[in-house]
């Protein structure tokens, strides 16, 4: 299940725009030099770096530093200065001298990134999905190793990107590893593979929920900008966030997909609005969507995900077939054959000890076959609930559709792209009006 990001940090304005002093390339490099025998010797010092300092990411970096005692976190980056600093001390108190990141290496702003990649051996990318391609791309042509947090990117044109960035990191012999974590769940993978083997006989549709209150609601401090609001906030835009049905649903139809031995639908038609989640605090996105996917073999995927109070909730991943049930998220099975996986997995800390085994032995894991399709599956669904057209895999995969402004565009002093209509609250689409490629 996902867990949130609750830092409610006052955030200012002079946090948000504050530029800490960055050593000079040569200087950077001169005193961090790494022992390129950690790639291929098993031993020396990794360093990591954190992109964005929420609270997905913190728990990332504690885990890559749990996963590896020769980890050492050297540098660190948000949009503000304060929730660097806060996440620099939480990391401190749980993992002591791993955490070695001075002042000086602690960064904010929209290019805080690069000065976090130049001064580390591999990355934890968990900050607004926008950025998520753009991060990993930069990382891997810097020779990188990257963990980047779901979903891996909002838009087709993201997702272009991402698939530029997988096969370099192939070519280079570096790890990418994703967060789509129910990959490294023991009892996911033992369901699915009874699955497969035909414990359920053959799959005839899947059912898949995320339906639950508002995500991570922060309340509007006082002195911050619009931009920074809406950064601060980001879940609840969707030029930063892509909405919900990649921010939530991505992790079940990456389970669908699975399932569905990693196919991709031939088509899908999605509907959604804002029914109730209509004050600014809840920014431009919808609260509730449906999404009817369609693969070549016939089966039908009934995707929903909500963020509306005060109703029925369920996180769940269904599997319907002509002998049987699968529950996969509960790692059950019931119908001719009965069964249910009773065993302990953590997959969180689980993704980071496969990667840093990785990085140790020289043997690279890239985890790109799926992450991408995964992401652009979702994206597709999206776009269909906020046209209210039928989209197809092929018209997809040729979109060049982005929301503006480009990652590579984004200033710490530019007006965010979207912005309070007369009435008080922030535009939302159209189905049947809107058209987004």
């Amino acid at each position: 299940m996902k867990r949130r990001d609750i830092d409610k940090k006052r955030t200012t304005r002079r946090d948000f725009l504050k530029a800490t002093t960055v050593a000079t390339g040569a200087t950077v490099a001169a005193s961090l030099k790494l022992n390129r025998s950690v790639h291929a010797g098993g031993s020396g010092r990794i360093r990591v770096g954190m992109i964005g300092c929420g609270g997905r990411n913190t728990g990332a970096a504690a885990q890559a530093l749990t996963a590896d005692p020769g980890t050492r976190l050297v540098a660190m980056c948000d949009i503000f200065m304060d929730r660097v600093k806060a996440q620099r001390n939480n990391l401190k108190t749980q993992k002591g001298e791993q955490v070695a990141v001075d002042d000086a290496h602690c960064f904010a702003g929209f290019d805080g990134y690069k000065h976090v990649i130049e001064s580390s051996d591999m990355v934890v990318i968990a900050n607004a999905a926008k950025f998520h391609p753009l991060h990993t791309m930069t990382a891997i042509r810097a020779g990188r190793h990257v963990f980047v947090e779901k979903p891996h990117g909002i838009d087709p044109a993201g997702i272009k990107l991402l698939r530029q960035a997988i096969e370099l990191a192939k070519q280079k012999k570096l790890s990418l590893v994703s967060g789509l974590q129910s990959r490294y769940h023991e009892g996911y993978a033992e369901t699915i593979k009874r699955i497969h083997d035909g414990a359920i006989g053959e799959v005839v549709s899947v059912e898949e929920n995320f339906l639950r209150a508002p995500y991570v609601i922060i309340d509007r401090q006082p002195g911050l900008t619009e931009l920074q609001w809406q950064c601060s906030t980001q879940y609840h835009f969707r030029w930063l966030s892509g909405d919900d049905v990649p921010q939530s649903l991505v992790h079940n139809l990456d389970r669908t997909s699975w399932v569905m031995r990693d196919q991709v639908p031939v088509k899908c038609h999605g509907l959604g609005g804002r029914s109730s989640m209509t004050a600014p605090i809840y920014g431009d996105v919808f609260d509730h969507h449906s999404v009817i996917y369609e693969y070549a073999n016939g089966v039908r995927v009934y995707a929903f995900c909500r963020t509306t109070d005060g109703c029925y909730n369920d996180s769940s991943s269904i599997v319907l077939g002509s002998k049987g049930k699968a529950d996969v998220t509960r790692c059950r099975i019931w119908g001719e054959t009965n069964w249910r996986w009773t065993g302990q997995c953590d997959p969180y800390q689980k993704e980071h000890d496969v990667l840093f085994a990785a990085i140790r032995s020289g043997n690279p894991v890239n985890n790109g076959d799926y992450m991408a399709n995964s992401t652009l599956i979702t994206i597709m669904g999206q776009l269909s609930c906020y046209t209210g057209k039928e989209f197809t895999w092929d018209k997809i995969n040729q979109s060049e559709f982005y929301y503006p402004p480009r990652p590579q565009e984004c200033r710490d002093d530019m007006d965010p792209p979207s912005k309070l209509a007369e009435d008080g609250s922030y535009p939302v689409p159209r189905p049947g009006f809107t058209d987004m490629g």
